[in-house]
């Protein structure tokens, strides 16, 4: 067979753009030999649970299906290709993050939503290199999108502005998290808490006489920052990070009122 083959494995088949695209429901004759109780659903909550268990680079058909304990072939009953299950998962998780209420000050509602969207990622770090890959339509990442939007207009800044606000708050929850979930999965991996790693690392770093000036100058700014834990420091770093976008934020604000 010539040519470069689908994800679903069918040669000379366009490529998908999105599961939320290509809406397929289960013809009658298969839908009668599903095993009961096997639905999209299911299907999708399993795969959470997978790719929080395992990780993303195990996740497949076949892992899924003996979770379930179903063969292979049902699963395809309700999905055409891995990537489906995948872009399923990544929405069903966006439910996880609840809008903050309405009445508040949009600079509170920023900070909660950007906390919650951090812990989203570092909770299911999976999604980090899926939230870039697919289109993310789906309702749940709909709802998201809204909640951000309605946060960003309540800022007061012109709209020919918000997006780049947007960009600048949620690109940035997303690169933080995105690290401090790698580091704490690695750390899990290794068994060591995430003192514990640090310190290792700094350890080896400092004992390389060509990079002790480096390791020296990164305690003194971790020193001015405080916080007794990586936990604590990345703490204050995200906060403060915050307050600095919330700031830049107003600053743009009325710097767009104020009289030309």
């Amino acid at each position: 067979m010539s040519g470069p083959e689908s994800a679903s494995g069918r040669g000379d088949v366009p490529a998908r753009t999105s599961v939320w695209l290509e809406r397929r429901t289960p013809s009658r004759s298969r839908r009668s030999e599903s095993p009961a109780g096997l639905d999209r659903d299911r299907i999708t909550e399993a795969s959470v649970r997978l790719l929080d268990a395992e990780g993303l680079a195990k996740f497949s058909m076949r892992r899924l299906a003996a979770e379930l304990d179903v063969t292979a072939m049902s699963l395809y009953w309700y999905v055409d290709t891995k990537d489906d299950l995948l872009e399923l998962a990544l929405d069903a998780v966006y439910a996880e993050v609840a809008p903050p209420p309405e009445d508040a000050d949009w600079q509170v509602r920023l900070r909660e939503f950007a906390r919650s969207y951090r812990e989203l990622i570092v909770r299911h770090i999976w999604i980090s290199p899926l939230a870039g890959t697919f289109l993310n339509i789906g309702p749940n990442a709909m709802l998201f999108a809204y909640a951000v939007q309605d946060i960003v207009r309540a800022t007061g800044l012109p709209l020919e502005r918000q997006t780049g606000a947007l960009a600048a708050v949620f690109q940035f929850v997303y690169g933080f998290s995105t690290v401090e979930g790698h580091f704490k999965a690695r750390c899990d991996a290794t068994g060591m808490t995430q003192d514990a790693y640090h310190r290792r690392a700094m350890g080896a770093i400092r004992s390389q006489p060509d990079l002790r000036r480096i390791a020296e100058s990164s305690e003194d700014l971790a020193a001015a920052r405080g916080g007794d834990t990586v936990e604590e420091m990345r703490e204050r770093d995200f906060v403060f990070a915050l307050d600095l976008l919330v700031a830049g934020i107003e600053a743009m604000r009325d710097r767009a009122a104020a009289p030309q």
